[in-house]
């Protein structure tokens, strides 16, 4: 009978012990929610009643609700929106902030703040900046002689409102991961564009912009994540409206989930959001990975 190497068994399941609480809790908060969610779609069921299974309808009604259709494009509007926005607006601070001067440093902490102030603060402090009668944004309007601006209100100015809030959090921290990679660019090749008498707008583009790419493909992929994601301040600021003009995925989902209660659907609706983030995921890195240059 063969003798069993206790000391080479043990070392050969170590890794697989070690690795097996995160499995757990992977597959406890991750995989068994996203199975359940899948499974509850083809069901009718309103948390109280017992569960009926109706198949695809779910998904039917979805695709046949015109609402659904102006909820994808908001989702959609907003995501390029404050991506857009957010990146631009944080390139621009980058470039002028990437010195490491005591001023630089001062001003990066504090265009950095907001981004550890939670989204519910900030969306109360915007609500009261956006108040239509003494907010500060409609004070600053009248000082310069424009009329005040009904901003949540309004649903020409209620996305972009919104975006603002968005922006303002976030840009500080895509500023500071851009800095970070401009700082780590070697410093022989701005200098070797100085020889040339190469332009700042030239060597940007030809030197400081394809030496950070991977931080932008990062940067860029978790914005659109996370604007996909947004919730918080819709629910607090505009509830999806005026008129469903700033309802998204994420908020209406919640809506069928837990203000009418529709389960099901609801749950066909986080799958068809599971699956956009997905493709959307699958789609930038196909497009966009290439263009990528990695030093």
């Amino acid at each position: 009978m063969k003798k069993i190497n206790y000391k080479k068994a043990g070392s050969l399941l170590k890794p697989y012990a070690l690795i097996t609480p995160s499995m757990i809790i992977l597959f406890l908060f991750f995989l068994y929610p996203m199975i359940y969610m899948i499974y509850l779609s083809f069901f009718k069921w309103n948390m109280i009643g017992k569960m009926k299974f109706i198949g695809i309808k779910n998904y039917l009604e979805m695709f046949g609700n015109s609402e659904f259709w102006v909820v994808i494009k908001n989702t959609f509007s907003f995501m390029l929106l404050s991506v857009g926005i957010s990146i631009l607006l944080s390139l621009l601070l980058a470039a002028y902030l990437q010195k490491n001067t005591k001023i630089n440093q001062i001003l990066q902490s504090v265009i950095f703040a907001p981004y550890i102030i939670s989204f519910v603060s900030i969306s109360f402090i915007f609500l009261w900046m956006f108040e239509p009668d003494y907010g500060l944004f409609n004070y600053f309007l009248e000082c310069i002689g424009l009329p005040p601006i009904r901003w949540l209100q309004n649903t020409n100015t209620a996305m972009i409102s919104l975006v603002m809030v968005s922006v303002w959090k976030g840009v500080g921290y895509n500023t500071l991961i851009i800095i970070s990679a401009i700082q780590k660019i070697p410093q022989y090749l701005f200098e070797a564009a100085q020889l040339d008498r190469s332009s700042r707008v030239k060597t940007f583009f030809k030197i400081t912009l394809p030496m950070i790419s991977p931080t932008m493909f990062f940067l860029v992929l978790v914005n659109i994540i996370v604007s996909l994601k947004t919730f918080e301040t819709i629910q607090l600021m505009t509830l999806g409206g005026p008129a469903n003009s700033t309802k998204t995925l994420v908020y209406y989902v919640y809506e069928y989930g837990f203000s009418f209660y529709k389960i099901g659907y609801a749950s066909a609706l986080g799958v068809v959001l599971m699956i956009l983030i997905g493709v959307l995921t699958i789609l930038y890195f196909k497009v966009l990975s290439k263009k990528v240059y990695y030093r």
